[in-house]
């Protein structure tokens, strides 16, 4: 069987890192991704996709990335489900990744900050 999927689109929000009770960084990101066809107003929708990033990959997404920027995610499709307050079951589906890539540049001002480092002498 295969289960492999690829994404690219946009974060909704900052991505927060949270830790597990066993120490391990996890980060919840929902990635907008454009579908390839127009509607019948002629407008390009987007679904929205849960992913769920584990280690180094939650740690770095939480550090560099922020709402908007553009990530290329590959993983595989996961479901899961419990039983909300109300005692409703609820069914997730979400990509679990792999691997993930920035393909956004650098925010500006931390362009300008690592510039600025980049032109001090060594030492200082």
């Amino acid at each position: 069987m295969i289960n492999q999927v690829t994404i690219v689109g946009r974060l909704t929000k900052d991505p927060e890192m949270k830790m597990t009770t066993e120490g391990i960084p996890v980060a919840h990101v929902t990635l907008a991704v454009n579908r390839q066809f127009r509607n019948h107003n002629g407008e390009i929708e987007a679904d929205f996709i849960q992913c769920t990033l584990w280690r180094k990959a939650a740690e770095n997404t939480a550090h560099y990335c922020r709402k908007g920027s553009v990530l290329g995610i590959t993983g595989r499709i996961q479901t899961r489900h419990y039983d909300n307050q109300e005692g409703r079951r609820v069914y997730v589906t979400e990509v679990i990744a792999d691997t993930v890539r920035f393909l956004s540049r650098k925010p500006e001002i931390e362009a300008k900050e690592q510039k600025i480092e980049e032109e001090l002498p060594f030492g200082l």
